[in-house]
């Protein structure tokens, strides 16, 4: 399953109770990479002289695989998928000293393990922003003009012919977007709503200063699901914004309004948000994430008012490859004694 890459450091030694198929079993490495898609960071980290080894598929290593891959390593490159916790650090041994991230979102580290060993950890949001920026304006735009709708129905040859009448969807220009969440990604769907000419309030734990704000105005979350007629969800996943939008808050919605969820599937509480939508509640929604992926729950399979995407918020090709160097990069500092570029919020330096 696994490759490796570079030349082995040459204090390493073999160790030959590992099974004698696994090449780590006969070299240990600096770091391990656990996905194949992530060869840029691997390409970046080689070049550096490190040895490193890499997941030679996309398939997600069982705990049992990462933990062996781990052993020795002085560096980790994972995803969010990825579980970074105590038994992790157990089978990695004493030389691990950073595990970074190539996804924005960091859930699966266990933080405080990391801490209490002195283990940095740090993700890769900068590399993203606005790639999922256009993403969730794709989204409102999508299910505001019933993009979706119409194309299965071309598709599958049930179009009459141009009507009147046909296909009538919500004006995007003009409106009012509430952003819950204005970190670097909602204030970029603030810069381009900008373009749309419409008003932005947003919610977010600080006030931002006008000069980063693109004309934003703060309200609570009351405020802003009462008055914005489309509602973008762009805050981080932890246990306070966990069904954050649930029945009392879909209720307090337009009834033309329609809800975009580029954040976390469980930020939502999907079984009502399905309930809203299948009583008109709610005008529409565009998802890219869910509750329990990839498992959709088929309430919203089976209704044309909602847009569903995989989970493809940053899949472009360039931000892809930006995502894999930056967690390279933090790789590099660390392990070269300098301070990370990007450290999750709660290990950063004050």
């Amino acid at each position: 399953m696994f490759k490796t890459v570079g030349h082995p450091h040459p204090s390493r030694k073999p160790d030959r109770a590992l099974p004698a198929n696994r090449y780590h079993a006969a070299m240990l490495t600096d770091v391990f990479i656990t996905r194949a898609g992530l060869h840029a960071a691997a390409d970046r980290l080689r070049t550096a002289g490190l040895h490193i080894e890499i997941n030679s598929t996309d398939r997600i290593p069982t705990d049992s695989e990462f933990h062996i891959a781990a052993r020795g390593c002085r560096a980790l490159v994972c995803t969010v998928a990825d579980k970074v916790n105590d038994a992790l650090f157990d089978a990695a041994g004493p030389n691990l000293r950073i595990v970074a991230t190539s996804a924005a979102g960091y859930e699966n580290f266990d933080v405080a393990a990391a801490r209490r060993r002195n283990i940095m950890l740090t993700n890769a949001g900068r590399a993203l922003t606005d790639t999922v920026a256009d993403l969730t304006f794709a989204l409102m735009l999508a299910a505001a003009r019933r993009l979706g709708e119409s194309e299965r129905c071309l598709r599958t040859g049930k179009w009459p012919g141009w009507a009147f009448d046909q296909f009538l969807g919500l004006d995007v220009h003009g409106k009012t977007l509430g952003i819950v969440g204005f970190g670097r990604i909602g204030r970029a769907v603030a810069r381009r709503a900008a373009g749309f000419n419409m008003r932005v309030l947003y919610t977010n734990r600080s006030t931002i200063p006008p000069s980063e704000s693109a004309g934003a105005t703060r309200a609570d979350l009351d405020t802003l699901l009462t008055e914005s007629d489309f509602v973008a969800l762009l805050v981080p996943k932890t246990p306070e914004t966990r069904h954050l939008i649930g029945e009392a808050q879909l209720h307090r919605m337009k009834p033309t309004a329609i809800l975009i969820n580029a954040a976390r599937g469980d930020v939502v509480d999907e079984a009502a948000l399905v309930r809203a939508l299948q009583k008109k509640q709610i005008a529409a929604a565009g998802l890219d994430v869910y509750e329990r992926e990839p498992i959709v729950s088929p309430g919203l399979l089976e209704l044309e008012n909602v847009v569903l995407l995989p989970h493809i918020g940053s899949a472009t090709a360039a931000t892809r490859e930006r995502m894999a160097l930056m967690a390279a990069e933090n790789v590099l500092a660390v392990l070269e004694n300098r301070p990370p570029l990007d450290p999750i919020p709660e290990l950063a330096t004050k």
